[in-house]
């Protein structure tokens, strides 16, 4: 007759078998807002790693003052990470619209004070996922807030909104100051990957941005986990204006040295967009040069206001490529 030990050891193998992958996304904003909505649709762990390069709104008024991470990013992580409507999410995503406190997330708010009541900035973002409820952990790129620094058309241009707002070719990105550590929970997070996941997001602002970050691509590199890029649907003024998916792909591993995705994964639906914005078509024979497997699908969000992923296509996609 089986043992107690045997029944255990059962319980365990099946445990595993319908466990759901760890899976790591990097980025910032609402593109890896929206990677994450997909992702928790099939991982039983998810770790967002998201950039501390924010200069703009909430995040670059706090960030300075506050000597903390921008919480902007970071806060939108949280929420796409948080299934449930509750008190809490509301709050997290409430915005002033007028007195002291206009254009403040009271979100980003709530971060900073739990930062200063917890002692730490990541004492407030462990406190902030259990508030929500979150399905994952956010981790920021840096335990420190930094400036991106671009050189475009010749020309250093400092700071990320200055960067987004910039037309021309990038030759070379990197964070300020240079000797940035990296968070330790990042590496280990991707370290431990089943998956990895790049974009959809601004290009260098966002993705980019996490990346540069000292030790992140080491990290990647060293990972045996299946990296996947997902291609924006969209173009963005002032980043990537005349870019397809391939361009995007080829700048991102040409700034940041990361190896080539094992899938890209692009959305095949009709766009349109006003110029000089135009959907992001890919080459199919250029993405081969890679050695990726091309995927592509009807991924368009249909009820949103701009062009951008819908999570439960995105999701379906992602889930395919994990590999068993």
């Amino acid at each position: 007759m089986p043992t107690s030990t045997d029944g255990g050891a059962l319980l365990e193998a099946l445990d595993f078998v319908h466990r759901g992958p760890h899976v790591v996304a990097i980025g910032g904003g609402k593109g890896l807002a929206r990677a994450l909505q997909a992702i928790r649709s099939y991982a039983d762990r998810i770790d967002a790693i998201v950039t501390v390069a924010d200069d703009g709104g909430s995040s670059g008024r706090l960030a300075p003052d506050l000597d903390i991470p921008p919480p902007g990013d970071i806060r939108k992580s949280l929420i796409a990470l948080t299934p449930d409507d509750s008190v809490w999410r509301r709050l997290y995503e409430y915005r002033f619209e007028g007195a002291d406190v206009r254009g403040h997330s009271l979100g980003n708010l709530i971060i900073a004070a739990l930062a200063e009541i917890e002692g730490s900035f990541e004492g407030a973002l462990r406190l902030s996922e259990r508030l929500l409820g979150a399905a994952g952990s956010v981790i920021p790129a840096s335990p420190w807030h930094l400036e991106l620094v671009a050189i475009i058309d010749g020309q250093e241009v400092r700071g990320q909104v200055n960067i987004s707002l910039a037309r021309g070719t990038v030759s070379a990105i990197r964070v300020a100051p240079e000797d940035a550590p990296v968070s330790g929970s990042a590496i280990t997070a991707i370290e431990s990957a089943d998956q990895i996941v790049l974009g959809p997001g601004s290009l260098y602002t966002s993705i980019i941005a996490a990346m540069v970050v000292p030790g992140i691509v080491d990290a990647i590199n060293r990972s045996d986990a299946p990296l996947v890029y997902v291609a924006n649907t969209v173009t963005q003024d002032g980043e990537t204006l005349g870019m397809d998916a391939v361009n995007h792909l080829e700048a991102l591993i040409r700034l940041t040295g990361v190896r080539p995705p094992s899938a890209i994964v692009a959305s095949d639906s009709p766009v349109s967009v006003d110029p000089p914005l135009e959907a992001v078509g890919i080459d199919a024979e250029a993405a081969a040069t890679y050695g990726a497997d091309l995927v592509t699908a009807d991924l368009l969000d249909e009820t949103a206001e701009r062009p951008c992923h819908d999570p439960t296509r995105l999701g379906a996609v992602l889930r395919g490529l994990v590999q068993t």
